[in-house]
């Protein structure tokens, strides 16, 4: 849950990694959607002045089911019904399977807070009460939590193209191997296009935030409240430029840059590893005690360069696994945490020396901690083990016009990058799905508007750079920023047993209403409780 984003290389596993947390004006009914128009938003028509097609969802009887027999009764599960086009909505309706954890205090209640772990596609129902996002007793008094697995992931109508492990993986640009790339991507969005081509164009960010307001109207709120996480971030963004008069308290934990949807936040990517690799070799050049990879900065960078052409020509046996050089690229996160990263180059530089014999027979597979079975009330089959790619590449590829259909242009932004951010720019500008996918049914959103919502962000993030966050800032003109100086990974809030800087100022607005009055720039914990500089 933590490392909801997506990160487009190796299986969807990796995928998992980007691309995986916002106050209101007066409350309304559901607008009424209306094709050629933005469906809601400000300027939307009132339901009382006109019949609502929305009406036979919003007025919707749920009926709440334990989520799981083995799970706690407080946790209660059902299934709503909503449109796949809101452009349509008498047309066909998919089920969306949605969570709730009442609030602890029936007299300090306020509403409902609304979680989204990231992706996009990233199942959340049981949020509510996963034990990663440790929600302070203070918000627990006042919201009820209520999860959801976003339409086509988990529980919700789900999404499976049926696609092969190697489908799945996202390789690095290489010349020799382009043509086979360009046909493995091509394979994907056809196998897509034949398992579920009606409902691809409707997999969208605005799809999804629609929903939202039809939960919202469904728990019969005015209002609703929300944290999102990484790519949910994105989603709450949205959420407020559709519906801004029913937004009340929005909390944006690790944001994406709206103007960059997707593939511009890929290449951000590579932006970030390299600026955080370069942080690396300074810091490890000074432990060359400690690690032995070299004293200098230019030292450690030649250590970890001969380790990769190294595993390039013989891979490194580590763990039980043989890792080569693109693999121990991979994932982008590796320098971001500086005393993790020193430890696992120097563990493989000794394994590469050492020269261990590689395992008999195909390597097991990793388990994702992510992909764990989601409960909940439907009619729908479970999820397989390419619901999430399906569903992230279908959001991806739908939410946003600007994906070239020019394998060639794929190409040389690819070579262009690799000589750039030679770290990692030949996995953020490979060819994707996308090159080959069909249109989503509306164009991409753009955000700009003055709602209320407070943006919380590491300073090395690995998914979503601290320029991404800075972005969302300026494209939520009522927003307040909290920047956790020296803060190393993706997710900030509450993620720990102690109480942050930016923990309060996340409880403070959600319990109280009152974002900070300037931005603020916390320290990165030493201890329990870092305080503001």
């Amino acid at each position: 849950m933590r490392d909801g984003s997506i990160r487009p290389v190796r299986p969807i596993r990796s995928l998992r990694g980007v691309l995986l947390l916002a106050a209101g004006l007066a409350a309304a009914a559901l607008a009424a959607p209306a094709v050629g128009t933005a469906l809601a938003g400000p300027d939307a028509p009132d339901p009382s002045h006109a019949q609502d097609p929305l009406r036979p969802y919003t007025q919707q009887k749920l009926h709440w089911k334990r989520c799981d027999p083995k799970g706690p009764d407080t946790l209660r599960c059902a299934t709503l019904k909503v449109p796949l086009d809101y452009a349509d909505p008498g047309g066909r309706t998919i089920g969306l399977a949605i969570s709730r954890l009442k609030a602890d205090s029936a007299e300090e209640r306020r509403g409902v807070l609304l979680l989204n772990p990231g992706g996009p596609g990233a199942p959340g129902l049981l949020l509510p009460i996963d034990p990663l996002l440790r929600i302070p007793a203070e918000v627990r008094r006042r919201y009820d939590l209520v999860g959801f697995d976003p339409r086509g992931a988990g529980r919700s109508t789900p999404v499976n193209c049926g696609l092969t492990a190697e489908e799945q993986a996202g390789p690095p640009y290489k010349a020799e191997t382009f043509t086979k790339d360009v046909e493995r991507v091509r394979a994907v969005a056809e196998k897509c296009r034949a398992a579920a081509g009606a409902t691809l164009p409707h997999l969208t960010t605005r799809n999804s935030a629609r929903d939202m307001d039809v939960i919202r109207a469904v728990l019969g709120e005015r209002k609703i409240s929300y944290l999102g996480i990484s790519y949910g971030t994105y989603l709450g963004a949205v959420y407020t430029q559709l519906f801004p008069q029913r937004a009340d308290r929005i909390v944006l934990d690790s944001a994406t840059d709206p103007t960059r949807i997707y593939r511009g936040m890929f290449q951000d990517m590579a932006k970030a590893a390299e600026h955080a690799f370069t942080r690396w070799t300074e810091w490890t050049a000074g432990r060359h005690a400690t690690y032995g990879l070299g004293d200098t900065p230019a030292e450690v960078r030649e250590t970890f360069r001969n380790l990769i052409a190294r595993a390039d020509r013989t891979p490194v046996v580590f763990e039980g696994q043989p890792l080569t050089g693109d693999d121990i690229r991979a994932d982008n996160r590796t320098f971001f945490h500086l005393r993790e990263a020193a430890e696992r180059i120097a563990a493989l530089k000794k394994a590469a020396e050492d020269g261990a014999p590689a395992p008999s027979g195909p390597p097991e597979p990793a388990e994702d901690p992510d992909q764990s079975d989601q409960a909940g009330e439907s009619d729908e089959s479970d999820d397989s083990d390419d619901n999430y790619a399906s569903v992230a590449w279908s959001v991806m590829c739908a939410d946003t016009r600007t994906w070239s259909h020019d394998p060639e242009r794929y190409r040389r932004e690819a070579v262009r990058d690799t000589a750039r951010y030679p770290l990692y720019g030949d996995f953020a500008a490979a060819i994707t799905p996308c090159a080959f996918w069909q249109r989503g049914s509306e164009p991409q959103t753009t955000i700009d508007n003055g709602v209320g919502a407070l943006i919380t962000q590491n300073e090395w993030d690995s998914q979503t750079p601290l320029f991404a966050g800075q972005a969302m800032h300026r494209a939520l003109r009522g927003s307040r920023m909290v920047t956790v100086a020296g803060g190393e990974g993706h997710g900030v809030l509450y993620a720990t047993d102690g109480e942050t800087c930016a923990d309060r100022a996340a409880t403070d607005y959600l319990t109280t209403g009152r974002l900070p009055a300037a931005d603020l720039t916390c320290r990165a914990a030493a201890g329990p409780k870092p305080g503001p500089e």
